[in-house]
């Protein structure tokens, strides 16, 4: 039962990362005021701690 647990929790983390990664691609990609390559760095940092980097995307346009 533990272990069904664990991989709920596992899964709902995984999903939860999913998502809002796609929806900093998202808003990155829409973003005309990046270049390319600015666009191509913030993609990568979605991918790697979406929640944290997109935070700070947040506060630098904002």
């Amino acid at each position: 039962m533990t272990e069904l647990i664990t991989y709920a929790i596992v899964f709902a983390l995984l999903i939860g990362h999913c998502l809002l990664a796609g929806k900093m691609y998202r808003t990155v990609h829409e973003d005309q005021a990046l270049s390319l390559q600015e666009k191509n760095d913030w993609k990568l940092k979605a991918l790697i701690f979406p929640a944290y980097f997109f935070g700070k995307y947040k506060r630098q346009k904002g």
